[in-house]
């Protein structure tokens, strides 16, 4: 289970203290490893980052930073600091827990919010990657549990896999925030996370599945979501299997996997929309997409496609998109008619529209 809330946000604090308790007898005015804070400085940051980002929640900020800060008071040591993480995590944890479905706050990466589950995600890295700098200055050993670590791999870092680096998820995670090697793979130098995106379409939204969602769905769960009765289609299942086995692959593209489709009036889902990989040389791009049944006849289709297509359309690596539908399926022909689709040739068994 990859799926992300307060319990990871708990799990990471828990072994953000450990690890730390183990060095606080030690001088934590040396620089943190691959910083220019001290260790007792970084792990101010820490706290202030959790704070932060439960903050934004609570606020709904939708345009900027609430802009206020947390700091130790002065001559707090490093079991003060600790002590302090515990409390901003408690805080995070808590709020991820009641943040209501749908709610979104500002934060820049890549598309300028972000869900609980994506705070509750970034507030873990943040707990994970600066105990790492802390404890590698002091001489100790930080190495979290591969699940929670892999946990915020398949939230905040879709575009890489440990499956397919064939390397354990802290080595990637390491890696993928510039802070180890990775065989086959240049070092990286500048990196930032990535949260899922989010598409209004009217009365729905279009949420990003990240791999960790796609997974629960495909393996039968609920994604993380509140489904209508019937719901998911089978459809929406296999297109989450499909992003899975991309991502397993490490052939993923971020933006470019499975949606769903929910009703923002009551944050329930209804389907699923999406792509069937990148665009391909030529900048074209297959679509696809279902619905519950109890959700269908509502225009809500057309609404989704509509609004994804002009998404996908405003891209520079997109010059037209492609969408499959068998012959019988009239209701599917009658959706793409409506948002512009035309008449493609044939590709046998299934008739071919297209959309520049």
């Amino acid at each position: 289970m990859l799926l992300m809330g307060g319990g990871r946000v708990d799990e990471a604090v828990a072994h953000a203290a450990r690890v730390l308790r183990a060095v606080a007898d030690r001088d934590w005015g040396v620089p943190a490893a691959g910083l220019g804070w001290s260790c007792l400085r970084t792990a101010e940051h820490v706290a202030g980052c959790l704070v932060a980002y439960a903050g934004q929640l609570t606020g709904r900020a939708a345009g900027g930073w609430v802009p206020f800060e947390a700091a130790l008071d002065e001559g707090s040591g490093p079991e003060d600091a600790i002590r302090v993480i515990e409390s901003a995590g408690g805080i995070l944890a808590s709020v991820v827990r009641t943040t209501p479905r749908g709610v979104r706050a500002y934060h820049p990466y890549p598309c300028g919010s972000a869900d609980a589950a994506g705070f509750a995600a970034m507030g873990a890295a943040e707990l994970l990657l600066h105990t790492y700098d802390i404890a590698s200055a002091l001489g100790a050993d930080a190495e979290p549990p591969a699940a929670l670590t892999e946990a915020v791999l398949a939230h905040l870092f879709p575009e890489v896999s440990p499956v397919a680096s064939g390397a354990s998820p802290w080595q990637v995670l390491l890696w993928a925030t510039g802070r180890g090697e990775l065989p086959g793979r240049a070092r990286r130098t500048a990196w930032k996370w990535r949260n899922a995106a989010s598409l209004d379409a009217g009365p729905l939204a279009l949420r990003e599945l990240t791999p960790a969602a796609a997974a629960d769905l495909a393996e039968g769960g609920t994604g993380g979501l509140t489904w209508i009765e019937g719901g998911p289609f089978g459809g929406t299942r296999g297109a989450a299997g499909s992003v899975v086995k991309a991502y397993v692959s490490g052939v993923h593209r971020p933006e470019f996997g499975v949606y769903a489709l929910v009703r923002t009036a009551d944050e329930v889902a209804i389907g699923g929309m999406g792509f069937h990989g990148p665009p391909d040389d030529e900048g074209r791009v297959e679509v696809g997409y279902d619905l519950a049944e109890a959700a269908r006849g509502h225009g809500h289709a057309t609404a989704a496609l509509r609004a994804l297509a002009a998404w996908a359309l405003a891209r520079p690596d997109v010059t037209s998109l492609l969408a499959l539908v068998e012959p019988g399926n009239l209701p599917s022909r009658a959706v793409l008619t409506r948002v512009g689709f035309t008449p493609l040739p044939p590709r046998e068994p299934n008739l071919a529209y297209g959309l520049r």
